[in-house]
């Protein structure tokens, strides 16, 4: 299923910037909107093809979801970009009573997701998006983990009617998945293992595929099981590959409260519990740095995760 090399890099802003030209040529509907910032979340693509098609309202994120949402009802299908911060917290009214409550059939694409917005610093990294958006009823939430895989959710968005953000990072991230890969709303293990099961998604795939090769050297057996689909959650699929190893861990770009491992605690708890671990940014905010430093500061770096991990199977081995 995966690629055998991490090592080459593709960014999925641009990844969605093309796709959504594509989507363009392919269906005179397909509109898009930015708040300002098109060169960063590379609706630029769009414009420059189809600029009768492609909105600017300037810095007005409000405005933006609320146009997104006048276009839709009119039969256009709206893609609205802009950084996550933004896209999912100055616009939340508008999300929850403009889009969701009346199940629009807007697209929000939410980019510079997580810490690895870097140098931007605490106000411009977003670490509560998944869970603002996972709380709305009607929404569907995607967090890709590599280029192919967000190609996948922009088109996957397209045909779903309804609701749908889509999470992605402001880095180049690690190519994961095959040509011909296809996105189901499933949890897709992509490396096996029988000691514990590790759910992740997003830019911190890689990782910890990557972490899981390390722990596999010092005899744990982790089985990585990505989650592309926050919300709906492949239930069934969670809890038949926690219960496979009995142990279960979450590692996310996001604050450990009210994202994946959040999602993935409320569905074991209360059809399989087991003990469950959750790694993600603790209750705090994040800070200025680059990429690289942020992610090692917070743990969510290789080999911060294989560290965590390698001790939380040993104290639950002991306990047992």
């Amino acid at each position: 299923m995966l690629l055998e090399d991490l090592n080459t890099k593709q960014s999925m802003r641009e990844a969605f910037g093309k796709t959504l030209e594509q989507l363009g040529k392919e269906d005179k509907n397909v509109v898009a909107l930015d708040a300002d910032l098109s060169g960063s979340t590379q609706t630029k693509f769009f414009a420059k093809s189809f600029p009768e098609r492609f909105f600017d309202v300037g810095i007005a994120e409000q405005n933006l979801i609320s146009t997104a949402v006048g276009l839709s009802m009119e039969g256009k299908i709206p893609f609205a970009a802009t950084f996550s911060i933004f896209a999912t917290g100055r616009t939340y009214d508008q999300i929850r009573n403009g889009v969701c409550y009346q199940n629009a059939n807007v697209k929000i694409i939410g980019t510079h997701g997580g810490l690895t917005v870097g140098e931007d610093g605490a106000t411009h990294q977003s670490l509560e998006d998944v869970s603002l958006m996972r709380g709305i009823p009607n929404m569907t939430v995607i967090v890709p983990a590599d280029a192919r895989e967000c190609a996948e959710a922009v088109r996957f968005a397209y045909s779903h009617k309804g609701p749908v953000y889509i999470r992605i990072s402001r880095n180049s991230v690690p190519d994961i998945f095959p040509e011909g890969y296809k996105l189901q709303n499933k949890a897709l293990t992509v490396t096996e293992g029988k000691d514990i099961t590790l759910f992740t998604n997003g830019e911190t795939l890689a990782e910890s595929i990557k972490a899981a090769g390390i722990l596999a050297e010092k005899g744990i057996s982790v089985k990585v099981v990505n989650v592309p689909f926050v919300k709906p959650l492949d239930v069934d699929g969670i809890i038949e590959a926690a219960v496979s190893t009995g142990m279960a861990v979450t590692v996310e770009n996001h604050s450990i409260i009210g994202g994946l491992g959040s999602a993935i605690c409320e569905s074991l708890s209360e059809r399989h519990p087991l003990p469950i671990v959750r790694i993600g940014v603790e209750d705090k905010f994040g800070q200025s740095g680059t990429p690289d430093a942020l992610l090692k500061l917070y743990g969510l770096d290789t080999a911060s995760i294989a560290g965590r991990i390698e001790k939380i199977y040993d104290s639950i081995k002991i306990g047992n």
